[in-house]
């Protein structure tokens, strides 16, 4: 009795904790809803923006100041997992009419830190490995690389790559994608690689720093070679990844006063990727008003049957006035140069 005296007491004379708050957590009941939405609400009509087919898309509203912030996402047939800034994972099923099943809630196992603030699980890219289901998380302020086990379920090896060192804490590993032939890209979201310094290359202090690893960035950190991607003017990378041709689909955003955002797709031939290259790519869509936009922060890409699908998602920082869009469109194929005009002589 007396030590519980003694525990009530320094309860009571100790002040409250005064550090960084908890990060919030989904919590163990996975309820949330999918609401449809138009490209163009004023135009229910329209189905083309670019290169893109608008095939349909939802908002997902949930409660709770944990639900929402989704930086990246992972889709495999009508199976969706969704990683937000805040290490928190949601996963379902959506069918064809945007209805959804098997709801879950979770938050990523390890990561940097503690885990206890924000700061510790600022998870803003996510990438997986198709056949091993593994995947990787980028974190931004910690300037790391996590691999997990499938499913998330535990983390497996991490590394702090050193050329990521100085990315500032809100510029860093914003966009990544595991390759094909195993070989990883991240890109930072504002942060250019210095003018002057070692490996100085044509593209330094432009464009955005990039890194492209030869391997696993967990196993081998300094293994591989930089280069600087150039997105549109005044717009910046919020995501990566790789088509089914193997080109990569760049999605980029941008903020606009008062009070709104705009986003461009922009495709990259992987052949410019060189060592100290600046790389541009082609703009093939942009999503502004009037159009449906929105802080658009992941991408990914499936098939069906021939059809390449990009799925979009959003980053509402859980803000009253943003939403939680979940998007679907099909790329249409390049379209054909113009025919070359004979010159009479």
């Amino acid at each position: 009795m007396r030590i519980l005296y003694s525990v009530l007491l320094l309860l009571f004379l100790v002040p409250a904790w005064m550090g960084p708050p908890q990060l919030p957590l989904l919590g163990p009941d996975p309820v949330f809803e999918a609401r449809r939405v138009a490209l163009d609400p004023a135009n229910p009509g329209l189905r083309r923006v670019g290169q893109l087919t608008w095939l349909g898309g939802v908002e997902l509203i949930g409660s709770g100041p944990a639900f929402g912030g989704f930086s990246s996402l992972h889709v495999s047939g009508d199976h969706f997992t969704l990683l937000s800034d805040g290490g928190n994972i949601v996963r379902f099923r959506m069918d064809s009419r945007g209805r959804l099943s098997e709801r879950s809630f979770a938050e990523l196992p390890a990561g940097p830190g503690t885990g206890w603030s924000k700061e510790d699980r600022d998870s803003e890219s996510m990438t997986v490995d198709p056949v091993t289901g593994q995947s990787w998380v980028g974190f931004e302020r910690a300037n790391e690389i996590w691999r997990y086990a499938p499913g998330l379920d535990r983390g497996e090896a991490h590394a702090a790559p050193p050329a990521m060192a100085n990315w500032s804490e809100n510029g860093g590993a914003e966009s990544m994608v595991r390759l094909k032939d195993g070989g990883f890209i991240v890109i930072s979201e504002t942060d250019p690689w210095p003018r002057t310094g070692k490996g100085r290359g044509r593209g330094r202090g432009k464009g955005r720093a990039a890194i492209r690893f030869a391997g696993d960035p967990t196993i081998h950190p300094r293994a591989g070679f930089t280069f600087s991607f150039l997105p549109p003017p005044g717009f910046n990378p919020s995501d990566v990844t790789q088509l089914p041709d193997g080109r990569l689909l760049v999605l980029t955003r941008q903020f606009r006063l008062p009070f709104e955002f705009a986003a461009k797709l922009v495709v990259v031939d992987p052949g410019a990727i060189r060592p100290g290259a600046l790389v541009r790519g082609r703009e093939i869509a942009t999503l502004a008003r009037p159009l449906i936009h929105d802080n658009f922060e992941g991408v990914a890409v499936t098939r069906e049957g021939k059809a390449t699908i990009l799925w979009i998602v959003s980053d509402d920082n859980q803000f009253f006035l943003q939403r939680s869009l979940l998007l679907k469109f099909r790329l249409e194929p390049d379209p054909a140069p113009a025919p070359k005009t004979k010159v009479a002589r």
